[in-house]
């Protein structure tokens, strides 16, 4: 007995391979083998038995036959001697193991717009496309939470490693039918290969390493985030940046000034993040579902992050009547310092889920016209006592980006620290001026 491969198989050519009855043709042999044309034959001896001759009328003998010519039959499901045809495109075997992608199936076939199509039963589509630049972990959530809302006609994924964004796309597509939603899913390596979009949401850059703070990004991902928002306005003169990358106060007002677009249509995804982390843990504590736990998260994201705990609650009481002072100090620097603790925990990378679905809400608030308050990072112009500069503040997002800051009433040691927030963010912008004119 032998064993036949895709070797004897590409051995053959585009003639026959000739096995023996007992011998194995590999499953992915066959496959090969209808891609190419190859014609698998079995070589099968039918050789006639002599039975005893019979005698003739006058009782001599008849002459026994010869013996059958063995002769070659290829195997074939319906009995015929026809090799099946080639499947198009070609068995997916073939693609798990490296073999070329037909071309109906190539990355390039999918990543071209598609003509639209009709929508399912539910809310009309309220936005034409939504690209997310950067295809990691959180980059994926972000466009998995958007493609889910079913408000959005396209989604588009941007990367520049070859294939990745094409992938995930094509994955996330995959989940249409169980999910019940049919926004249109792309991925591709630039962004003019998306095209002109409503909201640009910028997640590219290096992650955080155990040890690193995010002002420890600042240079690198600071060239990353001008050229984004360069080429985002240029392609898209009229979209909204959304800024997720860190050391995430300094790049989007670093993002604003690159892209010169209005302060009103460059926002910072953070507050959203922070306030979130923060309710998940007071909810904890107080044995509280954490969509009963009001708060906001202002000032910057890092150490200057400000939870004004004059305007928390926890079931619609004050947080202080939910748990002791004590407590809720404990928990402002647990969500202050969330970020690390998971960056310490996975070893490699950083959080990627929370942050994801916190970029997703904002655009969704946007799409919407949302009358909701949000934390996001904003440019001030006298809110707050604060001349200028981009600070985490309270914000009603509508479709064109800010609509306005809501000045709520915080005592004069939270009004402080705010205050003190946006001059440490101010001072380091200054410090990232100076970095990138140098360089």
């Amino acid at each position: 007995m032998t064993v036949f491969g895709v070797d004897a198989v590409q051995s053959a050519g585009t003639g026959e391979l000739v096995v023996g009855a007992k011998d194995i043709v590999t499953p992915l042999a066959r496959e090969l083998a209808r891609e190419r044309g190859v014609t698998i034959v079995v070589a099968t001896a039918h050789v006639a038995t002599t039975p005893a001759a019979p005698a003739n009328a006058n009782g001599s003998a008849r002459p026994s036959p010869a013996p059958v010519t063995p002769v070659f039959t290829p195997p074939t499901s319906n009995g015929s001697r026809t090799p099946p045809t080639p499947l198009k495109p070609p068995a997916p075997a073939l693609y798990r193991r490296g073999a070329p992608l037909h071309p109906a199936v190539t990355p390039a076939a999918l990543q071209q717009p598609r003509t639209r199509r009709p929508q399912l039963t539910g809310p009309a589509k309220s936005v034409g496309r939504v690209v997310v630049v950067g295809a990691g972990h959180v980059g994926m959530i972000t466009a998995m939470k958007l493609a889910e809302a079913n408000i959005i006609e396209e989604v588009v994924l941007v990367d520049i490693a070859e294939g990745l964004a094409a992938g995930i796309a094509l994955d996330l597509t995959h989940s249409t039918a169980l999910l019940g939603f049919d926004t249109t899913i792309r991925g591709v390596t630039s962004l003019a290969d998306a095209g002109p979009a409503d909201y640009v949401v910028i997640t590219a850059g290096r992650a955080r390493q155990p040890g690193m703070s995010r002002t420890d990004l600042v240079e690198v991902n600071a060239g990353i985030v001008g050229a984004l928002a360069r080429e985002a306005a240029a392609i898209s003169p009229q979209t909204v940046l959304l800024v997720v990358t860190n050391p995430l106060d300094e790049m989007t007002h670093h993002a604003w000034q690159a892209s010169g677009l209005p302060a009103d249509r460059v926002i910072g995804m953070a507050g959203v993040l922070d306030s979130s982390r923060f309710q998940a843990l007071a909810g904890l504590a107080a044995d509280s579902p954490a969509s009963a736990v009001k708060a906001l998260a202002l000032g910057s994201h890092g150490d200057e992050m400000v939870i004004p705990l004059s305007q928390a609650q926890v079931a619609g009481s004050a947080i202080a009547q939910a748990l002791p002072n004590t407590q809720v100090t404990a928990l402002v620097d647990r969500a202050r310092n969330s970020g690390a603790e998971i960056v310490g925990l996975l070893k490699s990378g950083s959080a990627f889920f929370a942050p994801g679905a916190s970029a997703a809400r904002m655009v969704l608030a946007m799409a919407t016209d949302s009358d909701e308050i949000l934390a996001a990072t904003v440019r001030v112009r006298g809110q707050y006592g604060i001349t200028d500069g981009y600070v985490g503040l309270p914000a009603r997002l509508g479709r064109h980006g800010l609509r306005e800051i809501v000045e709520l009433p915080l005592t004069p040691d939270e009004l402080t620290a705010v205050r003190t927030a946006a001059t440490k963010i101010s001072e380091r912008v200054a410090d990232l001026e100076r970095v990138t004119a140098a360089s």
